[in-house]
């Protein structure tokens, strides 16, 4: 199936309602971390299928690198070592857009049609609509959109909206060694979830579970997690994300009264211009200010450039 219009279930900036003519199934990414080797293979494919080129940096002292998402790597693998039950383990997490049901970003966003929604649950940025605002980020809970320093726009993962489109799963899910990363319908998901679940509290991991938050609607990029009840331990993945009340209070009010307020003005000047007409300035205000010089007129030649004519003749 290919994403059109007609796919599109909201619109950043835009309040009025996209045709309903389908009902595309609603997709999910599922990351087990438990599976998790850290190849960062996912990491290569990610670059590879949307031509991104990170610089290469220096060792800082961790295995992250790059060790943050930019513009140009969508997606990079966090590395957390911690201590539990008197054992260390290592935490790994691909950190990138969580796709949510209710996305802050798409609400913070100003731009019409910068930030679009499909009806499959993918998040997509439309950069030729971006104007490099950055409101996408402080909308974010996840702290995921980053701002290109070379063209001033928004960038973040597509989850491959372009392979979906035409039946294939996402770069980084086809090349995973280890089977961590799954893709398919998100009641599929959740379903395998479930039983991986199972069968790790059954192995001692008491707290294992699911991690799809209700504060943004559910995200359709899930979570497999040992320690689900600690999810800042996996490199701080928020406990309770949710979408920011400034952003609310943005879209909710602000935004509506605004729109209001101009449209009051725009109706006060068309009948002041009605009801007193155009802004003429009265005979005072020409006294106020005198007579213009009248510039004297062509031909004519001042009293000065008279005697130096003179002068020049004498000579």
């Amino acid at each position: 199936m290919a994403l059109q219009s007609l796919d599109i279930l909201r619109r950043s900036a835009t309040p009025t309602p996209t045709p309903q003519a389908r009902n595309p199934q609603e997709v999910a990414k599922l990351i087990d971390t438990t599976v998790c080797i850290g190849c960062k293979a996912c990491q290569v494919a990610c670059s590879e299928w949307n031509e991104l080129r990170a610089e290469v940096g220096t060792c800082v002292g961790v295995y992250d690198n790059p060790t943050d998402l930019s513009s140009q790597a969508w997606t990079v693998m966090r590395f957390n070592e911690v201590e539990e039950k008197g054992k260390l383990e290592w935490l790994i997490r691909k950190d990138g857009c969580m796709h949510c049901a209710d996305p802050g970003c798409l609400k913070a966003c100003p731009s019409p049609g910068a930030i679009v929604q499909f009806k499959n649950g993918i998040v997509d940025f439309h950069q030729e609509n971006c104007i490099g605002c950055g409101y996408c980020i402080s909308g974010c809970p996840f702290n995921v959109p980053r701002i290109s320093a070379a063209d001033s726009k928004a960038y973040k993962c597509n989850l491959c909206s372009d392979r979906v489109a035409v039946g294939q799963e996402p770069a980084c899910v086809k090349t995973c060694p280890t089977g961590a990363i799954q893709f398919g319908s998100k009641e599929d998901m959740i379903e395998v979830a479930q039983t991986r679940i199972t069968d790790l509290q059954s192995r001692g991991y008491d707290q294992a579970g699911l991690y799809d938050p209700a504060g943004v609607g559910g995200t359709h990029v899930m979570y497999v997690l040992h320690h689900a009840d600690k999810p800042t331990l996996y490199s701080g993945l928020p406990d309770n994300p949710s979408i920011s009340a400034v952003v609310g209070v943005w879209k909710g009010m602000l935004k509506p009264l605004a729109t209001l307020g101009v449209a009051a003005a725009g109706l006060f000047g068309f009948f002041h211009y009605i009801t007193v007409g155009p802004n003429r300035a009265d005979d005072e205000d020409e006294a106020d200010h005198g007579t213009p010089p009248v510039p004297p007129a062509q031909g004519t030649k001042h009293a000065h450039g008279i005697k130096n004519e003179e002068r020049e003749n004498a000579l």
